[in-house]
């Protein structure tokens, strides 16, 4: 069992940036990939950013060149930095954790707004 505890959200005027954190504990060991998706209101959840054991990476086309992700496989961390944030990119943003199972994070709300 694979628990998630996630940080770094909350309010940002639009241009600026915000870094999402997630630790895993419980059964990191056996991770093959993390990443974060975010929901919108009245949308479904979208994949926003992934990266595999092996450093493998995978981007959405709305974020390329403006998130990066980045992990830590000592401390099991995976991170986001989000640059030129617009109002588009609003959402509860959740870590991801794959290993023969996928788990979630609690989310945590990400407000894009002037």
């Amino acid at each position: 069992q694979v628990h998630l505890a996630e940080s770094g959200g909350g309010l940002v005027q639009p241009g600026g940036s915000l870094t999402l954190s997630c630790e895993a504990s419980g059964g990191w060991f056996s991770i093959y990939s993390m990443g974060w998706y975010r929901q919108a209101s009245g949308k479904e959840r979208e994949l926003v950013a992934n990266i595999t054991i092996d450093g493998h990476i995978v981007y959405a086309d709305s974020v390329k060149g403006r998130f990066t992700i980045s992990r830590d496989n000592y401390r099991h961390t995976v991170t986001l930095q989000m640059d030129s944030l617009t109002p588009e990119d609003t959402a509860v943003y959740y870590c991801n954790a794959v290993t023969s199972r996928w788990f979630w994070g609690q989310g945590t709300q990400v407000t894009v707004s002037s």
